[in-house]
C-alpha cells in the first residue's frame, strides 16, 4: 500500500473509507474535496469532509481513525505525514433541502472513494451560492459543471425546489459545457 504522505486527495478519502468500512461506519465524501477532485486540480482543498452516513459516535470514529494514525485536534482529524484535513460533518447527506440521489464509487488503489455525484456537487456549490450569495462556490459549480456531463434538467429540478428558479436562469449558461449544443442540455420548456 502507498504511504499516507504519497496519497492524494481522493486516495486518501478512499484509504480511510474502506479503513472505516470495515469498522461499520459508512461515510460519502462531500465539500470542497469533491469540487477539486472534479475540477481536476482547478480548485484546491486541504480537507475532506466525509459525512457520516448513520450518526455514528464521535468516540467509534475517534478510536477508528486512531489506529491509521489520525489523531483528533478540535473538529479534524489530522495524520503527521499528510497535509489533508478530515473532517466528518454529521448526515444527513444533503444538498439544501433534499438528500443526495446519487453515490459515484471509485476504484483506486488504496480503496473505494464513495463520492457525491457531479451533479450534486453542482447543486452542493450552488447551495450556497443561492442561499448565502457565495460566488467563490458559484465559480467552483461552474468548474464541475464544465469538466463533467452533469444533469442539467435535474439541477433546474431542484433550484426550482429550492425557490431559486430565476437565479438558475441567470446562471444556466453558465453551468453548461462549451462543447454542449443548446438543444443538448436546454433545460425544459416552463409550464
Amino acid at each position: 500500500m502507498k504511504p499516507v504522505r504519497q496519497m492524494t486527495q481522493a486516495e486518501l478519502a478512499a484509504f480511510v473509507q474502506s479503513h472505516l468500512r470495515k469498522k461499520g461506519i459508512q461515510v460519502v465524501l462531500s465539500g470542497g474535496a469533491t469540487v477539486a477532485i472534479y475540477s481536476h486540480g482547478k480548485y484546491v482543498s486541504n480537507d475532506l469532509d466525509l459525512v457520516d452516513v448513520y450518526s455514528i459516535k464521535r468516540k467509534i470514529i475517534r478510536d477508528s481513525m486512531e489506529i491509521i494514525g489520525f489523531l483528533e485536534e478540535g473538529r479534524y482529524f489530522k495524520h503527521r505525514d499528510s497535509k489533508f484535513l478530515i473532517e466528518f460533518p454529521p448526515g444527513p447527506l444533503t444538498v439544501g433541502l433534499e438528500p443526495i440521489k446519487e453515490i459515484d464509487e471509485i476504484k483506486l488503489s488504496t480503496g473505494i472513494l464513495r463520492i457525491i455525484s457531479p451533479t450534486d456537487c453542482v447543486k452542493d456549490r450552488l447551495a450556497a451560492y443561492y442561499h448565502w450569495g457565495d460566488n467563490q462556490c458559484l465559480a467552483q459549480a461552474v468548474m464541475v459543471a464544465q469538466a463533467h456531463d452533469i444533469k442539467l434538467e435535474e439541477i433546474q429540478r431542484w433550484s426550482v425546489a429550492e425557490g431559486k428558479r430565476a437565479e438558475f436562469e441567470n446562471i444556466i449558461d453558465k453551468l453548461k459545457r462549451k462543447s454542449d449544443t443548446k438543444s443538448r442540455h436546454s433545460p425544459p420548456a416552463r409550464r
